[in-house]
């Protein structure tokens, strides 16, 4: 027996006897007519001494087989087709590692939320063959998705074990794109607390270049998506900086930051951005949205800089300023912000770039909106 398996069952009282008919559930498989069945394997239990045996091997699909096959209902991650099939959510919970001091969910955590919910609906359209969502086309065409801009807005931040319901769907967007939204709600309340938007193309992974979507890859996936929906909401360019007040350098990709599409995921991009963000800002504010553009791959033997430049504020109105350690940030606009009449939120125009020296190469540009905390 494997030490996996001894681990499993070292919790077994050597003086119980499973001699009963029944079935009985277990948190790491079931006990039926004195037969332990798991996943993998099937175990006889010996009532005198509580033993394992092994008596026969199973075999089981792998799991990447296994899904492509259109799926209902997704046990296994709490999920379920919507919207005539099309459409996914799934049922998560906010754990300890997902929050920050304020047992709040960080924005690391939701975005890993968002992708895997992108995931698992490609897995149970039946259409993933290998890697993030790729189709079977895909893969015979050595193509792989990317993110080239993804948008987060929040509304109000998770806690720690609250449970979430996700929703997500696809739309087309131009010839070679797609779009993929999301909302996350509280599962009890039905109360929206975020929604999200992204596009994604696909890239060649040998040659690392931007690719057309192949006929067959969009007869695999276009059944799944909705109708084009224009919501009239156009996102302010984001302008590249020139120079910033904030900069933050010496940034290196950690070998955990990798994923398995061989460059860092799109996810510890905006850790870098945040690190740029003014200590009394963190402190005094919440982010509200967040906004990247992707330029380019990093990898893991580059340094990076984030810069981070407050955008300018065309009034502000004579309040009185708050005493902050440290004296007064950003030109007085952070004592605007926090007056107790004041609605309006402060942005960041964001610039993350390799350090190179004849040459900084662009990264991700990005934008990020704040507000009051409690507000």
């Amino acid at each position: 027996m494997t030490s996996a398996y001894s681990q499993a069952f070292s919790s077994i009282n050597a003086s119980s006897s499973f001699t009963s008919k029944k079935s009985t559930d277990l948190k790491f498989g079931s006990i039926k007519n004195n037969e332990l069945v798991m996943k993998k394997k099937t175990f006889c239990l010996n009532a005198s001494s509580a033993t394992l045996a092994e008596v026969t091997t199973k075999r089981v699909e792998p799991v990447q087989t296994a899904t492509l096959r259109r799926q209902v209902a997704d046990l296994y991650r709490q999920g379920a087709a919507i919207q005539g099939g099309v459409g996914y959510k799934q049922t998560v919970v906010i754990r300890s590692s997902e929050v920050g001091a304020d047992k709040n969910a960080t924005m690391e955590c939701i975005l890993n939320l968002l992708q895997e919910t992108a995931i698992n609906h490609l897995r149970t359209s039946g259409l993933v063959g290998d890697g993030f969502g790729v189709t079977p086309g895909m893969l015979k065409n050595n193509l792989i998705w990317i993110v080239t801009k993804m948008t987060v807005e929040i509304d109000s931040y998770p806690t720690w074990d609250e449970v979430l319901e996700v929703e997500t769907w696809l739309r087309q967007s131009g010839k070679n794109g797609v779009q993929k939204d999301w909302t996350i709600k509280n599962l009890v309340t039905g109360q929206v607390l975020a929604r999200a938007t992204s596009n994604w193309m696909m890239m060649n992974e040998k040659t690392r270049r931007l690719s057309k979507i192949p006929d067959e890859v969009k007869a695999e996936i276009s059944p799944f998506f909705l109708e084009p929906k224009e919501d009239g909401h156009i996102q302010k360019k984001i302008e590249n900086l020139a120079e910033a007040k904030y900069v933050n350098k010496n940034l290196k990709p950690k070998r955990s930051d990798i994923d398995m599409n061989h460059h860092v995921n799109n996810v510890k991009y905006s850790n870098w951005m945040l690190e740029a963000i003014p200590e009394t800002i963190l402190e005094e504010c919440q982010l509200s949205s967040i906004t990247l553009e992707f330029r380019r791959e990093c990898g893991v033997s580059e340094t990076i800089q984030s810069l981070c430049q407050p955008d300018e504020v065309d009034e502000i109105p004579e309040v009185e300023f708050k005493k902050y350690e440290g004296g007064n940030i950003l030109d007085g606009y952070l004592p605007y912000l926090l007056d107790d009449n004041s609605t309006n939120t402060l942005s960041f125009t964001h610039l993350l770039q390799t350090e190179g020296s004849i040459k900084s190469e662009e990264i991700v540009r990005g934008r990020t909106t704040w507000k009051p905390k409690n507000v």
